[in-house]
C-alpha cells in the first residue's frame, strides 16, 4: 500500500470521527454554545479546532494531490455548518487518486505565514506533518468537549476501530 493511499484512508477516518465528535456535541445541553469553548485562554476555540482540522487534511490534498481547492477560513458558526465542512471535505478526499501524490522519496517545500520554511520527503510530510496536524487539532476538539461534559471516550474517539473487533478465542 502507498503512502498516499493510507494516508487518504487515514483523512477519512479523522474527519468521520470529528463529524462524529460533533454529533455528540449537538446533543449536549450546552448546544452551540460549545463552539466558543477552549480548553485554556491562550488556545483555539472549538470552532477553530474543528475548521483547522478541516484545513489540515485540504492542505495536504492541495500540496500532496495537486489539488486547486480553497480552504475556508471563517468561523465555524453552528453545528450544521461544520457538519457541511466535514461533509465537503470527505467528498474531495474520496476524489483524490492517490497516484496524483508525489513519489515518496520527492521533496516536498513549503512556507509558514510565519516565516519558517521546510522542506522534506513527500511522506516525511505526510507522516511527520501533515497527519500530525490534523490529529492535534482533532485531540484538541475531543478534549475541549470532554471538558464540557460532553459524554465521550475512547470508543468515540477512534470509532473506526470497531471494524476490526472478532470473537476472542475459546479458553
Amino acid at each position: 500500500m502507498s503512502y498516499a493511499t493510507a494516508a487518504l484512508a487515514t483523512y477519512a477516518h479523522l474527519l468521520d470521527t470529528l463529524d462524529h465528535l460533533i454529533t455528540k456535541g449537538e446533543a449536549h445541553e450546552k448546544g452551540e454554545a460549545l463552539l466558543q469553548a477552549r480548553l485554556a485562554e491562550d488556545m483555539f476555540p472549538l470552532h477553530t479546532q474543528i475548521r483547522f482540522t478541516i484545513t489540515q487534511v485540504l492542505v495536504t490534498l492541495n500540496r500532496l494531490g495537486n489539488r486547486a481547492m480553497t480552504t475556508d477560513d471563517s468561523d465555524i458558526a453552528s453545528f450544521a455548518e461544520a457538519h457541511a465542512r466535514i461533509a465537503k471535505a470527505r467528498e474531495q478526499v474520496a476524489a483524490t487518486d492517490p497516484a496524483s501524490w508525489p513519489a515518496a522519496g520527492d521533496t516536498v517545500e513549503f512556507d509558514l505565514p510565519n516565516g519558517m520554511a521546510f522542506a522534506m520527503q513527500a511522506h516525511e510530510y505526510c507522516r511527520d506533518w501533515a497527519t500530525s496536524q490534523c490529529y492535534f487539532h482533532l485531540m484538541a476538539a475531543y478534549m475541549i468537549l470532554r471538558a464540557e461534559g460532553v459524554a465521550i471516550g475512547k470508543a468515540d474517539y477512534l470509532p473506526y476501530v470497531t471494524q476490526y473487533l472478532r470473537k476472542p478465542a475459546a479458553a
